[in-house]
């Protein structure tokens, strides 16, 4: 028998907006996939988007959703888990969303390790709102307002996260699907603030102006393009040169936000 989708997906909410190609859909998937492995109780698990494509994804799954405003996905995220803290919190969005216009709460999530898990579809575009170029477009890269090419170095999302604090940080990309879900099981187990990141096409606002011929080129690229960790460790730096690090990139155990913030609010409580 099939893996039965249905029972996690809200009644009358499908066919979803995504572009033939998107690898939004294969993301989702590998989400759900993750929550069914770990037996989450759909009641007690919020998922948080904010404005773009990717965020579009919490309006089709039935759990408790939120589609809030631009950028601010973390900010609401972190409100739930401080109010309830027994809930599972999954935050998703895109590369613009989440660290673009919600840098500044992305990593000051991180610095505080709330127990969130953040998934990050990154397909280096503002694919909904326009196909400007965002954080992420590469060097040299056409958008709608880089049509000669972007002159921005581009942030590398694994290693700001890393570097704001984040406990567990892991990479994938949509072409190697059932690393997905096991990635996502991984950072929801984890206790304190976590990044997937999952690489992902654009063939509409970025495929087009890049002048990718297909979206199999663009998968393509994005199979050719990850090595996973485990392999790199065994590469030359000339061997590594245009490839990008798939897999658990960082992972440590610290104090977790809410139970030190519930720690503080005891001790304040009884010296009263």
């Amino acid at each position: 028998m099939g893996f039965d989708y249905d029972k996690y997906i809200r009644p009358g909410k499908l066919p979803h907006i995504w572009c033939p190609g998107c690898g939004h859909g294969i993301v989702m998937k590998g989400l759900i996939r993750a929550i069914d492995a770990l037996s989450l109780d759909k009641d007690q698990t919020a998922i948080v988007s904010g404005i773009g494509c990717a965020s579009r994804l919490p309006g089709y799954l039935d759990f408790r959703t939120l589609h809030t405003t631009h950028g601010r996905a973390v900010g609401f995220a972190t409100g739930i888990k401080m109010a309830k803290p027994e809930m599972n919190v999954i935050c998703v969005g895109g590369d613009g969303d989440g660290v673009a216009i919600g840098g500044n709460h992305f990593i000051h999530a991180c610095r505080r390790n709330i127990d969130i898990t953040y998934l990050i579809m990154n397909n280096n575009i503002y694919g909904m709102t326009g196909g400007q170029f965002s954080p992420t477009t590469p060097f040299g890269a056409k958008a709608s307002t880089t049509p000669y090419g972007n002159p921005d170095a581009p942030f590398d999302i694994a290693k700001l996260a890393i570097g704001a604090g984040a406990t567990f940080v892991a990479r994938g990309t949509a072409y190697h699907a059932a690393q997905i879900e096991k990635l996502l099981i991984e950072a929801m187990q984890h206790k304190g603030f976590s990044v997937v990141e999952i690489l992902d096409s654009c063939p509409t606002t970025y495929g087009r102006r890049n002048k990718f011929k297909s979206v199999i080129e663009m998968m393509n690229n994005l199979k050719d393009s990850a090595v996973p960790v485990t392999a790199a460790a065994k590469m030359s730096p000339e061997q590594l040169e245009g490839k990008v690090l798939t897999g658990v990139l960082y992972k440590e155990s610290k104090p977790e936000y809410v139970t030190e913030y519930g720690k503080l609010v005891a001790r304040v409580q009884a010296s009263r």
